[in-house]
């Protein structure tokens, strides 16, 4: 297999990008003395091929931190600490652009839960979203948990946040950053497919007292105050939700997320509300931040480079893993869009830059749903978001040579009526 050497630390260069031949034929040698990253010719064919220049993929980019309100202030003491400058993100309020090598974790911030690291194009992607305090939100994809903690810290003390992921272990890791954060009070996480998950918020109208409890019921069964120190018992009984011969499992919940009070009926009683089709009772904001090959970001690429690239071959360029992720983007998009109430907002993302996983995406959903409509992301002109148009109307593309961010495409949707 035919490999190109691009470097993968050099600056990003200030004039524009070449085109890709360019690149292919005059590789730049190293300036730092590092080894260069060596991309396969297959990678580089399906580069080519979804009309994504390898440039993308020089230069280091900076990493980025999202600050708590309270934490502002002492941001000069953290500078201190790290030993490097830390600058203010201009374009997106409460993150702060840190040396690509800075080390956070075993700064007092850090272990203290006043800063988490989160690239800023990730960021972008929930502040299109525009939650508002008293929305009752939806992260149909929620692992590893940075945008659910930025999403739990929009909402403030009213509104709920539900997260859902496939994956136990990563669900796990999102209440880990909850509770550190002190951002757990209003959410409740479960272990689900994205695809055909179907559990309404818990509102006024869907609470405990117009849902009636089923007789064979006790007292036992009802939700208390969640507490990790509960018997393995206790969470099992707590934890497993039995829905149509599908399991589910309720990993978290905070005291405020409409949960404490009521029992296992009554939570799932709100799946045939959804049946019902009482838009008022849906999410009033859904993210659908779906899996995809991560062609974006220059830090899965490069651990091809440890994993070999024969790894990248299979998960990138095999033509059924392909179609089994549009696929799958499709029915997390779809389903996220059946959970939005009328007149909601959807925003769909993916740290890839391929057609067919974003505006492809798009078009097949779009086609089948008549109420749907792409809207502007009006806070992408408001700030100034260092972003290209995607190629479809509204839409926004993060190139990672221009922005300085991870790759990320990002769309908005609205639920019309």
């Amino acid at each position: 297999m035919g490999e190109v050497a691009l470097e993968a630390c050099l600056p990003v260069p200030s004039h524009r990008p070449r085109h890709y031949e360019d690149l292919e034929e005059n590789t730049p040698a190293s300036l730092s003395g590092t080894k260069p990253l060596p991309l396969p010719q297959p990678f580089l064919d399906y580069l080519h091929r979804s009309g994504i220049s390898p440039s993308i993929y020089l230069g280091v980019l900076p990493r980025y931190i999202r600050v708590k309100p309270t934490f502002e202030d002492k941001i000069s003491s953290l500078e201190m600490e790290l030993g490097c400058k830390i600058s203010p993100v201009t374009w997106l309020h409460g993150f702060y652009m840190l040396p690509h090598d800075a080390q956070i974790a075993s700064s007092v911030a850090y272990q203290a839960g006043e800063i988490y690291g989160m690239d800023v194009a990730s960021g972008a992607a929930v502040q299109a979203l525009g939650v508002q305090e008293g929305d009752h939100v939806l992260d149909l994809c929620a692992a590893p948990g940075a945008k659910l903690c930025m999403l739990a810290g929009q909402l403030g003390n009213n509104g709920t946040l539900t997260g859902v992921d496939i994956a136990r272990h990563r669900l796990a890791a999102c209440r880990t950053m909850l509770q550190k954060y002190g951002l757990g009070n209003s959410c409740r996480l479960f272990v689900a497919d994205g695809t055909c998950f179907d559990l309404l918020p818990i509102t006024q109208r869907t609470g405990s007292k117009d849902i009636m409890p089923s007789t064979n019921e006790t007292v036992s069964e009802v939700f208390g105050e969640w507490c990790s120190r509960k018997t393995r018992r206790q969470k099992k009984r707590e934890g497993r939700l039995q829905k149509e011969g599908d399991k589910i499992e309720l990993l978290f919940y905070g005291n405020g997320s409409g949960v404490v009070g009521l029992t296992k009926n009554q939570l799932l009683a709100n799946c045939s509300m959804l049946q019902r089709n009482h838009s008022a009772d849906h999410y009033d904001k859904v993210l659908v931040d779906a899996e995809c090959t991560h062609d974006g970001s220059l830090k899965h690429i490069c651990k091809y480079e440890q994993w070999g690239w024969e790894t990248l071959e299979r998960r990138l360029l095999d033509p059924e893993r392909m179609a089994s992720i549009t696929k799958l983007q499709l029915q997390l998009l779809t389903n996220g869009f059946r959970l939005l109430k009328t007149g909601g907002t959807l925003v769909y993302s993916t740290c890839s830059l391929t057609y067919d996983q974003n505006e492809g995406v798009l078009d097949k959903f779009l086609n089948l749903h008549y109420n749907a409509e792409l809207v502007e992301i009006t806070e992408c002109n408001r700030a100034g978001w260092p972003c290209e148009d995607g190629k479809l109307p509204h839409t926004l593309r993060f190139n990672p040579s221009r922005s300085r961010t991870s790759g990320l495409f990002i769309a908005k949707i609205h639920k019309c009526q």
